[in-house]
């Protein structure tokens, strides 16, 4: 983990109000891990005060613009525009400063190679699954997922084609691929591959509802979890959630930013289908 001063090396908009931005980062490559996160900050701004957290979706390296010179180091992060920060971050532009702290959090556990892998994202729960399937193709059978409201829902699937990945798109207004709900897709899968391992990344109904569907067919499953957070290293206790074996008497409670984002379902407490905690959907 470090704080880098650093630029925007591009800043595009995928699909409407999703943005795709590049920001030079040296050592990325080496330090990050599939479903961890950065916590990003305007440098040319005051407001918004506090960093915002956002899931790395991609790391990689630019050809260096001369001979002789290193090739630039990158990662990339997929933001949704839902508010004041998110607003100020899509009129950034190539050169801009920005500053990332990171890269933070427990990433997801890729596990062995037996077994089929099924990775679930809606929205822009898809970022964190990107750097989990490049691992997962290396030796596993990857199916993706894919959910959302509308069509503007569904981005980079081609990036994840590109991958070898087996991708199934689901809008709940049939706008795109199968009418309904992506869970529904969850279900058939798994009565087809009941030795799989679920990996999930969205909105929290979505979560809950594939909780349920792996509790029922007994497969293993992690999510990652979007919460609110000011530090992003533990310290400021905004996104706590409560863990297994949470109660009144014996309060066991986690830390997004630390224990997770990304966790094991069973290591979370579902009491009344619901993980008490803020959203963030993204970074706003």
């Amino acid at each position: 983990m470090k704080n880098l001063k650093t630029i925007v090396l591009s800043n595009q908009e995928i699909s409407p109000g999703y943005f795709r931005m590049k920001i030079l980062a040296p050592g990325y490559s080496n330090a990050s891990h599939p479903g961890q996160f950065v916590m990003f900050r305007v440098q040319r701004s005051l407001p918004p005060l506090l960093r915002r957290p956002f899931g790395i979706f991609r790391v990689g390296f630019m050809p260096a613009d001369c001979d002789n010179m290193a090739a630039k180091e990158f990662i990339e992060i997929i933001y949704k525009v839902v508010g004041s920060g998110t607003e100020i971050m899509q009129g950034l532009h190539q050169g801009d400063p920005v500053e990332l702290l990171g890269p933070l959090g427990t990433g997801f556990d890729c596990g062995d190679a037996a077994g089929e892998k099924i990775l679930v994202g809606g929205g822009i729960g898809l970022v964190p699954l990107y750097s989990l399937a490049e691992q997962l193709v290396q030796t596993s059978r990857v199916r993706l997922l894919m959910g959302g409201r509308t069509r503007d829902d569904i981005i980079t699937v081609t990036e994840f084609e590109r991958l070898g990945v087996e991708t199934y798109v689901s809008t709940e207004d049939g706008s795109l691929g199968e009418e309904g709900l992506v869970t529904r897709v969850l279900e058939r899968k798994l009565d087809k591959y009941p030795d799989a391992s679920v990996f999930a990344c969205g909105p929290m109904p979505m979560i809950e509802a594939v909780q349920k569907i792996c509790l029922r067919y007994e497969v293993p499953l992690q999510v990652s979890l979007e919460a609110l957070m000011a530090c992003g290293v533990g310290a400021c206790l905004s996104c706590v959630v409560k863990g297994e074996g949470h109660s009144e008497s014996e309060p066991h409670y986690l830390c997004t930013c630390t224990s997770g984002p990304v966790f094991a379902a069973e290591k979370l407490d579902w009491t009344h289908s619901e993980i008490k905690m803020v959203k963030n959907g993204g970074g706003k």
